[in-house]
């Protein structure tokens, strides 16, 4: 999908596919809302969020979805509200021609800075 390594989020949103850059520009602004002190960076090959120095969240654009990897801890906790989609372990795919589940992104990313921030928190003790 991606025709070179992007160095940056906007780079892999600008080398994405026209038609999909606004669905990716929605899942980055709905990360970036509920976790506003995640750091942003490419992982992979792909978009990549971190709080506390841990993974938060990632997400991918492919031809006829837009893979979101919260990792096994997140699609186990809305095991769910993402049955109705594909998954692989630690996976789903959100299908372009449905609009997206801005609403439940935002819920897992919030679950995952909390469950980030308990465990940095039982680190320090």
């Amino acid at each position: 999908m991606i025709s070179k390594a992007p160095n940056t989020i906007d780079e892999y949103i600008l080398d994405s596919p026209v038609d999909i850059q606004p669905l990716l520009n929605q899942v980055r602004s709905t990360i970036k809302q509920a976790a506003p002190d995640a750091e942003e960076s490419i992982s992979y090959g792909i978009p990549a969020y971190k709080t506390h120095g841990k993974p938060l969240v990632y997400f991918a654009a492919f031809k006829n979805h837009i893979g979101f990897y919260a990792t096994p801890t997140g699609h186990e906790e809305f095991a769910k509200e993402l049955s109705k989609y594909k998954q692989g372990k630690g996976s789903v795919q959100f299908p372009i021609d449905q609009p997206m589940p801005l609403t439940l992104i935002a819920q897992i990313v919030e679950f995952r800075v909390i469950e980030n921030m308990e465990k940095a928190k039982a680190k320090k003790k």
